[in-house]
């Protein structure tokens, strides 16, 4: 077995790793995928989902959860785990105001449930850990979209399967829209979602699977593909920059002195735009960009980069190709804009009522992951929390240097007050439905449980890989 040290050092990449039999940890380094050149794939673009039916009030979907194959490398199929066999699965393009029913048929041997990461939804449809679909069977998930135009996504959330079936590729998009908010933003085909992922592939370029194995999982995903080529033209794109790796953390820069100006982020827009030359994205975090290429030359290469990367295949992530557009004497014609406004963002409201503490930390004797000093157990009550009260969370991670953690609240967006004491900038304070939690770090967060649902309603680590080994609590919500 190894010992404390070994552990922490395994973990460095962005998380820990167990104690794990030897063998499992030498066969956690071979396998050399087939080498691929980079930069010669076209982006794939998620498919958008369409109604079956669409009514006065509601649009309805299906999705079936089933295995299937994806074209990871080139001419390689890659045996993954689908929504409508699609990898990363479909996505849903709802209106707020306007009410969407999900019908899901799993037709996986394991049981599945479907979490709409960032909704507001009633507790029947948030997609708790036990409160799954079994094998064969189906059920319809309510999402009435009465909150802000964000970018959300669906994910697995089975109880101790959702970290594998989130790497093998259960998640997808979901992106609530209101054409009144920020309408000069780019639109259309100049409004772009980029789904970043980390995976471990063998020299078959088959997915190898282990629990805290993020070390080994060294090729990023953008979309389903590493390290693709997108062509744009000499205008503004709107990128939505979305995490949905296990455990891995990105820092992003751009290369040729290009920079971002972020107008969204987890709940939607900000109150003004912010010009920044580094993101930084963690598990389940959205971000989004408006970046400007008319600057750029056509024939000009601008690259996408990690600068967490460990290798070239995680560090270099995707390219941005300039065109001149449609022809090379005339400019590209560009109406849209970043306006200096973006949104009024709603008041903080009544005054706290309940400071609570939430300690995150690793049991090494039992080698399971704590909140507030208990594993998880879904039939525990860790908060009662009345509707429309507003509350004060104090969320440490308590764990020693290397191993950070994220806190994700289901069913609210919050604020982020500060860390350890010092106030955070704009473009993290609100809204946040995810937040990330550095090693010996105390973060302070208010938050507003003004959402019209009561029931129980998990509150974790997003690092799945931690949040399958019990860092998960949940709260009941009280009229």
């Amino acid at each position: 077995m190894l010992n404390r040290r070994g552990t922490l050092k395994l973990g460095a990449a962005g998380g820990v790793a167990l104690a794990l039999p030897a063998e499992r940890l030498v066969s956690a380094v071979v396998g050399t995928p087939p080498s691929v050149k980079p930069f010669t794939r076209a982006l794939p673009i998620p498919p958008v989902l369409s109604p079956v039916h669409s009514d006065r009030s509601t649009d309805y979907y299906e999705l079936s959860v089933r295995p299937g194959v994806a074209e990871i490398l080139p001419g390689v199929p890659t045996e993954v785990i689908t929504y409508n066999g699609s990898f990363p699965g479909p996505t849903i393009r709802a209106r707020r105001g306007r009410s969407v029913k999900v019908a899901v048929t799993n037709r996986l041997q394991t049981p599945s449930a479907v979490h709409l990461h960032g909704g507001i939804v009633p507790q029947d449809s948030d997609g708790h850990p036990l409160d799954v679909i079994q094998p064969g069977n189906s059920r319809i998930y309510h999402y009435p979209n009465d909150q802000r135009a964000a970018t959300l996504w669906y994910h697995d959330h089975a109880h101790h399967l959702e970290a594998e079936q989130i790497y093998k590729g259960l998640c997808g998009l979901y992106l609530v829209e209101d054409p009144a908010e920020a309408p000069t933003l780019p639109r259309g085909q100049f409004d772009i979602p980029l789904m970043f992922r980390d995976v471990a592939l063998d020299d078959h370029g088959q997915l190898l699977w282990a629990m805290f194995d993020a070390q080994r999982r060294s090729t990023v995903l953008v979309n389903g593909v590493p390290q693709p080529v997108l062509r744009v033209r000499r205008r503004k794109y709107r990128l939505r920059l979305v995490n949905t790796s296990n455990e891995r953390m990105f820092a992003f820069r751009l290369g040729n002195g290009a920079e971002f100006v972020q107008v969204a982020t987890d709940g939607g827009l900000l109150a003004r735009p912010v010009r920044r030359t580094e993101i930084s994205l963690w598990p389940a975090e959205r971000v989004e960009v408006v970046v400007d290429f008319a600057k750029a030359r056509g024939g000009s290469q601008i690259t996408l980069v990690n600068a967490q990367g460990t290798a070239l295949e995680n560090t270099e992530v995707m390219r941005f190709e300039v065109v001149d557009g449609i022809r090379k004497d005339m400019p590209d014609t560009d109406d849209s804009s970043v306006p200096q406004k973006l949104s009024v963002l709603p008041a903080v409201g009544a005054p706290v009522m309940t400071t609570r503490k939430v300690v995150l930390s690793f049991d090494f004797k039992n080698l399971v992951f704590l909140i507030n000093g208990k594993p998880y157990d879904p039939h525990r009550t860790d908060f009662t929390i009345k509707r429309g009260s507003t509350e004060i969370w104090e969320v440490t991670n308590a764990d020693p240097d290397p191993i950070p953690h994220s806190l994700h609240v289901h069913v609210v967006q919050f604020r982020v007050l500060d860390r350890d004491g010092r106030s955070v900038e704009p473009w993290e304070a609100f809204p946040k439905d995810t937040v990330s939690i550095a090693s010996g770090e105390t973060v302070r967060l208010l938050i507003r449980f003004d959402a019209p649902y009561t029931g129980v309603f998990p509150f974790h680590c997003h690092f799945v890989d931690h949040s399958s080994v019990a860092m998960m609590a949940q709260m009941r919500i009280v009229a």
